[in-house]
Protein backbone atom coordinates (compact mmCIF):
# COMPACT_ATOMS: atom_id res chain seq x y z
CA UNK A 1 0.00 0.00 0.00
CA UNK A 2 1.58 3.31 -0.63
CA UNK A 3 1.65 6.00 1.52
CA UNK A 4 -1.14 7.74 0.26
CA UNK A 5 -3.13 5.31 0.54
CA UNK A 6 -2.41 4.20 3.98
CA UNK A 7 -2.89 8.15 5.02
CA UNK A 8 -6.19 8.27 3.34
CA UNK A 9 -7.36 5.04 4.92
CA UNK A 10 -6.06 5.75 8.45
CA UNK A 11 -8.06 9.07 8.25
CA UNK A 12 -11.31 7.36 6.76
CA UNK A 13 -11.14 4.99 10.33
CA UNK A 14 -10.34 7.86 12.43
CA UNK A 15 -13.39 9.92 10.68
CA UNK A 16 -10.61 12.40 10.71
CA UNK A 17 -10.50 15.76 8.46
CA UNK A 18 -6.79 16.60 7.06
CA UNK A 19 -6.50 20.30 6.66
CA UNK A 20 -3.23 21.61 4.92
CA UNK A 21 -1.80 25.49 4.75
CA UNK A 22 -0.84 27.07 1.44
CA UNK A 23 2.95 26.80 2.77
CA UNK A 24 3.11 22.86 3.37
CA UNK A 25 5.11 20.65 1.26
CA UNK A 26 3.17 19.77 -2.05
CA UNK A 27 2.23 16.67 -1.58
CA UNK A 28 0.60 17.16 1.50
CA UNK A 29 -1.48 19.50 -0.39
CA UNK A 30 -2.72 17.02 -2.97
CA UNK A 31 -3.74 14.72 -0.19
CA UNK A 32 -5.35 16.92 1.86
CA UNK A 33 -9.39 17.78 2.14
CA UNK A 34 -9.13 21.65 2.81
CA UNK A 35 -6.09 23.47 1.89
CA UNK A 36 -5.62 27.44 2.42
CA UNK A 37 -4.59 30.55 4.08
CA UNK A 38 -4.77 30.76 8.26
CA UNK A 39 -8.43 32.53 8.05
CA UNK A 40 -9.74 29.76 6.06
CA UNK A 41 -8.57 26.66 7.72
CA UNK A 42 -9.90 28.55 10.76
CA UNK A 43 -13.23 28.39 9.29
CA UNK A 44 -12.95 25.13 7.64
CA UNK A 45 -11.67 23.46 11.21
CA UNK A 46 -14.97 24.72 12.71
CA UNK A 47 -17.42 23.30 9.79
CA UNK A 48 -15.21 20.30 10.18
CA UNK A 49 -18.06 17.39 11.44
CA UNK A 50 -15.24 15.24 12.16
CA UNK A 51 -14.38 14.26 15.67
CA UNK A 52 -10.55 14.43 14.88
CA UNK A 53 -8.52 17.44 13.20
CA UNK A 54 -5.63 16.97 11.24
CA UNK A 55 -3.42 20.01 11.28
CA UNK A 56 -0.66 20.49 8.79
CA UNK A 57 0.62 23.69 9.45
CA UNK A 58 2.59 25.01 12.34
CA UNK A 59 1.87 24.93 15.93
CA UNK A 60 -0.32 27.85 16.28
CA UNK A 61 -2.95 26.64 13.41
CA UNK A 62 -3.00 23.87 15.74
CA UNK A 63 -3.65 25.87 18.95
CA UNK A 64 -6.29 27.51 17.06
CA UNK A 65 -8.33 25.01 15.34
CA UNK A 66 -8.17 23.64 19.27
CA UNK A 67 -9.51 26.91 20.70
CA UNK A 68 -12.37 26.80 18.38
CA UNK A 69 -13.02 23.22 18.63
CA UNK A 70 -12.61 22.52 22.59
CA UNK A 71 -14.23 18.85 22.17
CA UNK A 72 -12.35 17.82 19.36
CA UNK A 73 -9.15 15.84 18.75
CA UNK A 74 -5.94 18.06 17.09
CA UNK A 75 -3.32 16.76 16.17
CA UNK A 76 -0.41 18.40 14.88
CA UNK A 77 1.62 15.97 13.15
CA UNK A 78 5.28 16.87 14.25
CA UNK A 79 5.99 19.40 17.15
CA UNK A 80 8.94 21.00 15.81
CA UNK A 81 7.06 23.03 13.58
CA UNK A 82 6.95 26.33 15.49
CA UNK A 83 6.71 30.05 14.25
CA UNK A 84 9.54 32.44 14.41
CA UNK A 85 7.45 35.16 14.24
CA UNK A 86 4.79 33.89 17.00
CA UNK A 87 7.76 33.34 19.01
CA UNK A 88 8.64 37.19 18.89
CA UNK A 89 6.30 38.47 21.75
CA UNK A 90 5.17 36.27 24.92
CA UNK A 91 2.00 37.41 26.99
CA UNK A 92 4.34 39.05 29.32
CA UNK A 93 5.40 41.44 26.92
CA UNK A 94 2.32 42.29 25.94
CA UNK A 95 0.95 42.76 29.05
CA UNK A 96 3.59 45.01 29.62
CA UNK A 97 3.02 46.75 26.64
CA UNK A 98 -0.31 47.01 27.61
CA UNK A 99 -0.03 48.55 30.60
CA UNK A 100 2.21 51.56 29.10
CA UNK A 101 -1.25 52.06 26.58
CA UNK A 102 -3.91 51.64 29.08
CA UNK A 103 -7.53 51.56 27.01
CA UNK A 104 -6.19 50.56 23.82
CA UNK A 105 -7.02 47.86 21.72
CA UNK A 106 -4.84 45.33 20.71
CA UNK A 107 -5.42 43.74 17.20
CA UNK A 108 -3.09 40.55 17.63
CA UNK A 109 -2.02 38.95 14.16
CA UNK A 110 -2.61 34.80 13.88
CA UNK A 111 0.58 34.44 13.83
CA UNK A 112 1.01 34.37 17.99
CA UNK A 113 0.58 31.63 20.76
CA UNK A 114 -2.71 31.20 22.41
CA UNK A 115 -1.19 33.09 25.11
CA UNK A 116 -0.70 35.86 23.72
CA UNK A 117 -4.04 35.83 21.98
CA UNK A 118 -5.72 35.55 25.22
CA UNK A 119 -4.84 38.87 26.07
CA UNK A 120 -6.17 40.46 22.49
CA UNK A 121 -9.40 42.35 21.74
CA UNK A 122 -9.10 41.19 18.24
CA UNK A 123 -7.12 38.47 15.73
CA UNK A 124 -7.09 38.88 12.42
CA UNK A 125 -5.04 37.27 9.01
CA UNK A 126 -3.13 39.07 6.40
CA UNK A 127 -6.61 38.70 4.50
CA UNK A 128 -8.89 40.45 6.92
CA UNK A 129 -6.28 42.94 9.07
CA UNK A 130 -8.05 46.00 7.25
CA UNK A 131 -11.62 45.00 7.88
CA UNK A 132 -10.51 44.40 11.32
CA UNK A 133 -8.62 47.54 12.08
CA UNK A 134 -11.27 49.51 10.46
CA UNK A 135 -13.80 48.15 12.65
CA UNK A 136 -12.09 49.67 15.78
CA UNK A 137 -13.92 52.86 17.40
CA UNK A 138 -11.74 55.85 15.85
CA UNK A 139 -11.23 57.20 19.02
CA UNK A 140 -9.39 54.09 20.37
CA UNK A 141 -5.83 53.51 20.56
CA UNK A 142 -4.46 50.10 18.65
CA UNK A 143 -1.74 48.13 19.15
CA UNK A 144 -0.61 46.10 16.46
CA UNK A 145 1.27 43.10 17.00
CA UNK A 146 3.68 41.14 16.37
CA UNK A 147 4.68 41.86 12.56
CA UNK A 148 5.98 44.97 12.07
CA UNK A 149 5.63 44.85 7.88
CA UNK A 150 2.03 44.21 7.72
CA UNK A 151 1.53 46.60 10.44
CA UNK A 152 2.77 49.25 8.55
CA UNK A 153 0.85 48.04 5.41
CA UNK A 154 -2.21 48.07 7.36
CA UNK A 155 -1.33 51.47 9.11
CA UNK A 156 -0.26 53.18 5.39
CA UNK A 157 -4.09 51.27 3.96
CA UNK A 158 -6.23 52.56 7.04
CA UNK A 159 -4.94 55.94 7.71
CA UNK A 160 -5.16 54.61 11.41
CA UNK A 161 -2.64 55.43 13.86
CA UNK A 162 -1.30 52.47 15.37
CA UNK A 163 1.55 51.11 17.58
CA UNK A 164 3.66 48.19 16.06
CA UNK A 165 5.76 45.66 17.70
CA UNK A 166 9.26 45.18 16.18
CA UNK A 167 8.22 41.81 14.87
CA UNK A 168 8.84 39.93 11.69
CA UNK A 169 8.87 36.60 9.83
CA UNK A 170 12.07 35.85 9.18
CA UNK A 171 11.65 34.42 5.72
CA UNK A 172 9.46 37.02 4.71
CA UNK A 173 11.69 39.74 6.08
CA UNK A 174 14.67 38.74 3.58
CA UNK A 175 13.01 39.98 0.61
CA UNK A 176 14.04 43.72 -0.15
CA UNK A 177 13.04 46.39 -2.79
CA UNK A 178 16.25 45.60 -4.64
CA UNK A 179 15.17 42.21 -5.08
CA UNK A 180 12.33 43.43 -7.01
CA UNK A 181 14.47 45.46 -8.88
CA UNK A 182 16.53 42.36 -10.16
CA UNK A 183 13.74 40.04 -10.44
CA UNK A 184 11.81 42.50 -13.07
CA UNK A 185 14.95 43.00 -14.98
CA UNK A 186 15.38 39.18 -15.37
CA UNK A 187 12.02 38.54 -16.13
CA UNK A 188 10.51 41.82 -18.04
CA UNK A 189 7.02 42.25 -18.26
CA UNK A 190 5.59 39.99 -15.39
CA UNK A 191 3.67 41.29 -12.84
CA UNK A 192 4.77 41.31 -9.04
CA UNK A 193 2.38 40.18 -6.32
CA UNK A 194 3.30 40.38 -2.58
CA UNK A 195 2.90 38.99 0.51
CA UNK A 196 2.58 41.95 3.20
CA UNK A 197 4.97 40.44 5.71
CA UNK A 198 7.56 40.86 3.25
CA UNK A 199 10.14 43.45 3.85
CA UNK A 200 9.96 44.52 0.04
CA UNK A 201 6.16 45.34 0.67
CA UNK A 202 5.64 48.60 2.32
CA UNK A 203 8.69 49.97 1.36
CA UNK A 204 8.41 49.10 -2.60
CA UNK A 205 4.25 49.89 -3.03
CA UNK A 206 4.83 51.80 -6.20
CA UNK A 207 6.89 48.72 -7.93
CA UNK A 208 4.52 45.99 -6.64
CA UNK A 209 1.76 45.61 -8.53
CA UNK A 210 -0.25 43.57 -6.05
CA UNK A 211 0.06 43.13 -2.29
CA UNK A 212 -2.22 40.27 -1.55
CA UNK A 213 -2.57 37.81 1.77
CA UNK A 214 -1.82 33.81 0.41
CA UNK A 215 -5.65 33.52 -0.42
CA UNK A 216 -5.86 36.49 -2.44
CA UNK A 217 -2.25 34.91 -4.36
CA UNK A 218 -4.91 31.92 -4.67
CA UNK A 219 -7.64 34.03 -6.54
CA UNK A 220 -5.13 36.06 -8.67
CA UNK A 221 -3.64 32.96 -9.59
CA UNK A 222 -6.92 31.81 -10.97
CA UNK A 223 -7.77 35.09 -12.54
CA UNK A 224 -4.55 36.10 -13.90
CA UNK A 225 -3.85 35.07 -17.88
CA UNK A 226 -0.40 36.69 -18.06
CA UNK A 227 2.26 34.72 -19.35
CA UNK A 228 4.56 34.65 -16.06
CA UNK A 229 4.02 36.07 -12.46
CA UNK A 230 6.50 36.86 -10.03
CA UNK A 231 5.75 35.56 -6.50
CA UNK A 232 6.86 37.42 -3.39
CA UNK A 233 5.78 35.13 -0.52
CA UNK A 234 6.81 31.28 0.97
CA UNK A 235 7.69 29.03 -2.26
CA UNK A 236 5.31 26.27 -0.73
CA UNK A 237 2.16 28.25 -2.47
CA UNK A 238 3.90 28.33 -5.56
CA UNK A 239 2.55 24.28 -6.22
CA UNK A 240 -1.52 25.52 -5.66
CA UNK A 241 -0.88 28.44 -7.80
CA UNK A 242 0.52 26.35 -10.86
CA UNK A 243 -1.97 23.66 -10.39
CA UNK A 244 -5.07 25.95 -10.56
CA UNK A 245 -4.04 27.60 -13.88
CA UNK A 246 -1.29 25.82 -15.73
CA UNK A 247 -1.38 28.48 -18.57
CA UNK A 248 0.87 31.25 -16.24
CA UNK A 249 3.96 30.08 -14.64
CA UNK A 250 4.52 31.11 -11.34
CA UNK A 251 8.14 32.30 -10.43
CA UNK A 252 9.42 32.89 -7.07
CA UNK A 253 10.92 36.37 -6.43
CA UNK A 254 13.39 34.31 -4.62
CA UNK A 255 13.64 30.54 -4.44
CA UNK A 256 15.34 30.42 -1.09
CA UNK A 257 12.28 31.84 0.48
CA UNK A 258 11.63 28.60 2.43
CA UNK A 259 9.82 28.65 5.84
CA UNK A 260 11.31 25.54 7.76
CA UNK A 261 9.14 25.15 10.13
CA UNK A 262 6.47 24.62 7.15
CA UNK A 263 8.35 22.19 5.67
CA UNK A 264 8.25 20.18 8.72
CA UNK A 265 5.59 17.83 8.39
CA UNK A 266 5.74 15.31 5.91
CA UNK A 267 3.70 11.85 4.90
CA UNK A 268 4.95 9.25 7.09
CA UNK A 269 4.17 12.33 10.25
CA UNK A 270 0.55 12.06 9.14
CA UNK A 271 0.20 9.21 8.92
CA UNK A 272 2.20 8.13 12.28
CA UNK A 273 -0.04 11.07 13.39
CA UNK A 274 -3.29 9.23 12.19
CA UNK A 275 -2.03 5.80 13.79
CA UNK A 276 -0.81 6.60 17.45
CA UNK A 277 -2.75 9.76 17.66
CA UNK A 278 0.12 12.05 17.69
CA UNK A 279 0.64 14.99 18.97
CA UNK A 280 -2.20 15.96 20.52
CA UNK A 281 -2.75 19.95 20.80
CA UNK A 282 -4.72 21.13 24.37
CA UNK A 283 -4.57 24.34 25.00
CA UNK A 284 -5.69 24.99 29.23
CA UNK A 285 -8.89 27.22 30.21
CA UNK A 286 -9.11 29.97 31.31
CA UNK A 287 -6.36 30.85 28.10
CA UNK A 288 -8.71 28.87 25.33
CA UNK A 289 -12.12 30.93 26.48
CA UNK A 290 -10.34 34.18 26.47
CA UNK A 291 -8.43 33.67 23.29
CA UNK A 292 -11.74 32.20 22.04
CA UNK A 293 -13.49 35.63 22.17
CA UNK A 294 -10.51 36.94 19.75
CA UNK A 295 -10.57 34.64 17.44
CA UNK A 296 -14.22 34.82 17.25
CA UNK A 297 -14.00 38.11 15.93
CA UNK A 298 -11.52 37.14 13.35
CA UNK A 299 -13.63 34.28 12.06
CA UNK A 300 -16.90 36.60 11.80
CA UNK A 301 -15.46 39.43 9.91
Amino acid sequence: MSLEAEVLRLKEERNAVLLAHNYQRPEVQDIADFVGDSLYLSRKAREADRPVIVFAGVRFMAETAKILNPTRTVLLPDLRAGCALADSITAEQLRAWKADHPGAVVVAYINTSADVKAEADYCCTSSNAIQIVNAVPADREILFLPDLFLGDYVRRRTGRAMHLWVGDCPVHARMRPEDIDRARLEHPGAPVVAHPECGCATRALPYVDRILSTDGMVRFAEETRAPEVLVATEVGILHRMQKLNPGTRFTPLDARTICPYMKEIDLEDIRDSLALNQFAIEVPEPTASRARRALERMVAS
